[in-house]
């Protein structure tokens, strides 16, 4: 895990980082399972490919965002191929953060008349 990583200092999250931590927010996902929440989440605009999900993973998992589960479905429901993964607290924090600096940004925009309430 990185020792110096602040959350007031951070860059912003690449667009992919962001949508596997939305996806993983709510509950423990297998890799097809976080691609396909987060198309969901997006209305089907985000589609992310296998080979950058996993390189996503592996890399979170290294700065402790993520980490394997240890929570398995019942076997009759489940393949022992799947890894499961879940939100650290950290990770939670970094998503956290992250969806506020958004906020931010769609209010600017708002201020200068680039969106409407809708």
């Amino acid at each position: 895990m990185l020792a110096a990583y602040s959350l007031r200092t951070r860059m912003a999250l690449r667009p992919v980082e962001f949508q596997v931590l939305l996806a993983l927010a709510a509950d423990e996902r297998h890799g097809y399972s976080i691609m396909q929440e987060a198309a969901r989440l997006s209305g089907g605009e985000v589609r992310i490919e296998p080979g950058t999900l996993y390189r996503t993973l592996h890399r979170m998992l290294r700065v402790g965002w993520v980490a394997e589960s240890g929570r398995r479905p019942r076997a009759d429901v489940d393949d022992d191929r799947r890894r499961y993964y879940r939100l650290t607290p950290l990770g939670r924090r970094v998503a956290a953060a992250e969806a506020g600096r958004l906020a931010r940004l769609v209010a600017a925009a708002r201020t200068n008349r680039l969106l409407t309430r809708a």
